[in-house]
């Protein structure tokens, strides 16, 4: 993609209001080692006056990991400062995937979002998504880059990115994320660096940036072929006259949200190990080291990983978005001999453990840009056995994971259909009912459908595990009823489905189309799926 720097990194014109920098011999920290980047030190509020109304700002942070500490709020308190005036003030807002629930609900509580892009996780953003009050993409996070590059979301006029520390030569250390930066210091007009000494230095080398990506028709294959291969530079490259501010910070990162295990997520980890004891006495799965595993962030994904090391496995590799607590775990303990990701989503506990012992497990950990560690071709040539949660599925294996009762967006996609599509095994997660048994996700038919029944191979819950590979719809539809559905709506989906195998010309895959989301109008007029 680096053609197109030349034509993208040309900053446009005057800016509307004057920011004198504040500009200090050397940084406070220590951390930035460029007297160049050293003089452009200033306040989070200064900084932010960079930014004005209706620009697209590209910020860091992925799974909260890497989100900038000060300037948002900084930019929620100009916001406000200028709808005080009785002008308007909003953004559109591209991230990485999800930023911190307090970024994300500073700029959403007052409006200050016009359109959001791709991933978000917070109550008050999803709100205002719902009720239309701000626009949302939902995109598969291996899109982003190329969709960016190509023009799709217009000028990217400011990118805010965090990183840890600025070397001798200007070039930047990433912080616990990588994201999309590459892409939003590559494209943006205009660039804000958060310097965030609270990192541990011992980061520095965790990092593997490519810098070999393009648009058609010059891409070339990415050269990755084992978990552990790098193939890029450990630090950011920036053309230096784009950076307009410096800020420094110290702030830690928000944790990620983590629950115990609890019965539910330990039994659908337990039917997901016997499917791997399973595949290896069948000759499909290696039998020490299976293949890299991916798993998608959440406490059931977390038991998965969590569980691995009641078994023989050892040396096993992780080519994943996101390291959860979980991992760190499987890497000290040797059952884990490398993890590749894009971010770090740990709880409190689990960022004492990694800033504790950072200089092991740089050893083990490489954090790439999201196009690289969502990469089809990559996902595809490794063999990535994939993990990924669900609302809901059908009786045939189409799942949503991303709407509620079909309307209502909860989260987006993210990278769960990178890797469905190109793994080697594509496994869907879920309890078998929500809201205290009022919900069941498994269901006639899905009213929206983010993995078709072509994308997935298994589906689990806590009652079982159904392996779809090789069976014909109807198949399916027993399979997952017998296995993976709550005991008590096991007779309605199998009245469901004889019904509608019975119909004159039921086809290829049985509906009776007036009663397909019967379960869901249920829920809506009664507040249960239950009849």
């Amino acid at each position: 993609m680096s053609r197109l720097s030349v034509i993208l990194i040309i900053e446009a014109g005057p800016y509307p209001e004057r920011v004198t920098p504040t500009v200090r011999s050397s940084a406070s920290s220590g951390r930035i080692r460029s007297a160049a980047y050293a003089s452009k030190v200033m306040s989070a509020a200064d900084a932010v006056k960079f930014i004005q109304s209706n620009d697209t700002v590209a910020i860091s942070g992925f799974a909260s990991a890497g989100t900038p500490k000060v300037i948002i709020p900084a930019l929620a308190d100009r916001i406000r400062q200028v709808r005080g005036t009785g002008a308007n003030f909003t953004i559109n807002l591209l991230t990485g995937a999800s930023v911190s629930p307090d970024t994300e609900r500073a700029l959403a509580e007052i409006d200050g979002i016009g359109l959001r892009m791709p991933y978000q996780s917070e109550a008050t953003a999803r709100k205002k998504i719902n009720e239309g009050r701000m626009d949302y993409v939902d995109i598969h996070l291996s899109h982003v880059a190329q969709q960016v590059w190509t023009g799709y979301y217009g000028t990217v006029d400011v990118a805010v990115v965090e990183v840890s520390g600025v070397t001798e030569m200007g070039e930047l250390v990433p912080s616990a994320s990588i994201g999309n930066n590459k892409t939003w210091l590559d494209v943006a007009k205009k660039v804000i660096l958060e310097v965030n000494s609270w990192v541990p230095e011992g980061v520095e080398g965790m990092h593997d940036v490519y810098y070999g990506t393009a648009l058609p028709p010059n891409r070339k294959p990415i050269p990755l072929t084992r978990v552990q291969d790098r193939i890029g530079q450990p630090t950011f490259r920036v053309d230096p006259d784009k950076v307009v501010a410096v800020v420094e910070t110290n702030h830690r990162d928000q944790a990620s949200a983590l629950t115990p295990p609890d019965e539910v997520s330990e039994a659908i980890a337990g039917h997901v190990l016997d499917f791997f004891d399973y595949e290896v006495r069948n000759g499909r799965l290696p039998a020490d080291t299976l293949l890299p595993l991916q798993a998608g962030i959440g406490n059931v994904a977390n038991a998965v990983l969590g569980g691995l090391d009641r078994g023989s496995y050892k040396g096993l590799t992780c080519y994943s978005e996101v390291i959860q607590d979980s991992m760190l775990r499987l890497i000290k303990d040797g059952t884990v001999a490398h993890a590749s990701s894009t971010a770090l989503a740990l709880s409190e506990a689990g960022i004492e453990e990694l800033n504790a012992n950072i200089d092991f497990y740089r050893n083990h950990i490489t954090l790439r840009p999201q196009e690289i560690s969502n990469h089809p071709e990559v996902v595809r040539r490794l063999g990535v056995i994939a993990m990924n949660g669900m609302l809901e599925a059908d009786i045939y294996g189409n799942v949503n994971s991303t709407h509620v009762m079909g309307t209502k967006i909860m989260n987006g996609i993210g990278g769960s259909g990178d890797f469905a599509r190109n793994g080697y095994v594509s496994m869907f997660l879920s309890p078998s009912t929500a809201k205290g048994g009022a919900i069941s996700s498994i269901v006639p038919m899905t009213p929206h459908v983010d993995h078709t029944e072509h994308d997935s191979q298994v589906l689990v819950t806590e009652h079982g595990l159904a392996d779809l590979r090789g069976l014909s719809p109807r198949r399916r539809a027993r399979l997952i009823i017998d296995k993976c559905a709550h005991p008590e709506y096991r007779p309605m989906l199998h009245d469901y489905f004889t019904r509608a195998e019975s119909l004159p010309g039921a086809g290829h895959t049985p509906h009776i189309l007036g009663e397909a989301f019967s379960f869901h109008q249920r829920f809506r007029e009664t507040g249960s799926m239950r009849l």
